[in-house]
């Protein structure tokens, strides 16, 4: 795979680095950036260093001007997609995206297809802890409902497009039919 390499940068609300991981960009269509992680990418949290290392290729959209990010995973991962409510992504350089992570996670689980909204505990304590103004609040919950809505009926690019970009790390093999 001939890419460029991005850096992905995930802070908290504080400024603080939260989780962090090297990719390739893969290219853009009408939903954003699509970035790749091999198998075998380490993922490092804040200062701890790395954590877990994957063990299923993945692709990441970074939506223009949006309020989440998207991870699609083949197997073995448990979840296929997985979508971070975030901050609108800023690009420092061509070499590395930020966002603001703000704690809700909408995902959809392979087997099945079910959708779940994660960690509405810890968007709670930290609406308290880093003071999220109301603007923030509302637009994440917004935001995570209509992520819930998307993934439930398989919109776009929930659907045959994410499948499209994740069939193109050299590592995805998709399930017999």
């Amino acid at each position: 795979m001939n890419a460029v390499g991005v850096l992905v940068s995930v802070r908290k609300y504080d400024g603080s680095l939260h989780w962090h991981h090297s990719t390739v960009r893969l290219g853009e269509d009408e939903h954003g950036v699509w970035l790749g992680a091999p198998v075998g990418t380490v993922y490092s949290k804040g200062t701890e260093g790395p954590v877990y290392t994957t063990r299923e290729a993945r692709v990441m959209l970074i939506p223009r001007d949006a309020w989440w990010t998207g991870l699609f995973q083949a197997a073995p991962a448990r979840l296929d997609a997985y979508c971070d409510v975030t901050t609108p992504s800023r690009w420092l350089h061509p070499g590395e995206v930020t966002m603001i992570d703000l704690d809700l996670d909408v995902c959809r689980t392979r087997d099945g297809g079910t959708v779940f909204v994660d960690d509405e505990d810890e968007f709670a304590d930290h609406q308290v802890r880093y003071a999220y103004p109301p603007d923030v609040i509302a637009r994440a919950t917004t935001t995570a409902e209509q992520l819930r809505v998307a993934l439930t009926e398989d919109a776009e690019p929930f659907g045959r497009c994410r499948r499209s970009w994740l069939a193109r790390m050299p590592e995805y093999r998709p399930a017999a039919p």
